[in-house]
């Protein structure tokens, strides 16, 4: 269940984040200060205050979610601010010229993206990106507060049953690092690899 909540809300909170991203890194006037209001009340206030509102608070609106959908939708939401700043900082690292030059060449503004700008900001995405992964795996510990019977929950009711807490809260944590530390690697290699090629450059 950590695994599936992990993956689905990182697959689509890559694919919000980086779609706010790419419109933020524009400066439309109109546009930009809703996303940045946004970007800032996800990152300004507790994850487990958000998912009480998708889950206890949507409901009172007409929208009822199963604890799942919750705790995925809760998940994408506050991972895709994130992951925004990320590839909005990514995409302004690149150097204002490569964006006139692909202008010039008659590349319309999704082409430019794809083809010039976004392969160059990838090199300074990748690492924190990856990095954010791993804090995103380790939040989904806090839908256990809504029901989902996922990795800490399980560890919960464990204890219930078998009072041996430092023994399976110790195994809990083991399994996160588990599920955490192929992440972590992946961000520690990007980041060698990438250092080394600006330092060639």
């Amino acid at each position: 269940m950590t695994v599936l909540i992990s993956g689905a809300s990182l697959f689509l909170g890559t694919i919000l984040g980086f779609l706010l991203g790419m419109v933020r890194s524009r400066k439309n006037r109109l546009v930009n200060p809703l996303i940045g209001f946004f970007v800032d009340v996800m990152r300004g206030t507790p994850f487990i205050v958000q998912v009480f509102i998708v889950f206890f608070i949507l409901p009172e609106f007409g929208v009822e979610l199963e604890a799942f959908t919750a705790a995925v939708l809760a998940m994408t939401i506050m991972g895709s601010a994130f992951i925004c700043e990320i590839v909005t900082a990514g995409i302004l690292a690149v150097p204002k010229g490569q964006w006139e030059a692909s202008s010039s060449s008659g590349l319309n503004i999704l082409q430019q993206l794809r083809l010039v700008i976004m392969p160059q900001a990838m090199k300074t995405i990748l690492p924190p990106l990856v990095g954010q992964y791993v804090l995103l795996i380790k939040d989904s510990s806090v839908v256990s507060a809504i029901g989902v019977v996922e990795l800490t929950r399980v560890g919960w009711l464990t204890v219930v049953r078998i009072p041996e807490g430092l023994m399976v809260f110790s195994l809990v944590a083991a399994l996160y690092f588990a599920i955490s530390y192929p992440l972590i690697r992946i961000s520690n290699s990007l980041e060698r690899k990438l250092t080394v090629n600006r330092v060639s450059l």
